[in-house]
């Protein structure tokens, strides 16, 4: 199965919530790590639910 990575990354981004759009421009370096890997998290979950990961 094709799927367009750009849509799907941009369906991820859309609905992050907004505590984690927030952390990710923190400037404290633990709380922003913490929602690289949250998102990081997400992105991967949604290639897996689309056979390309």
């Amino acid at each position: 199965m094709s799927v367009d990575l750009t849509s799907l990354i941009h369906a991820v981004v859309q609905r992050a919530p907004k505590w984690l759009r927030q952390d990710l421009a923190s400037k404290d370096e633990a709380v922003r790590s913490r929602a690289e890997e949250t998102m990081a998290a997400m992105l991967a979950d949604a290639l897996a639910k689309t056979g390309e990961a």
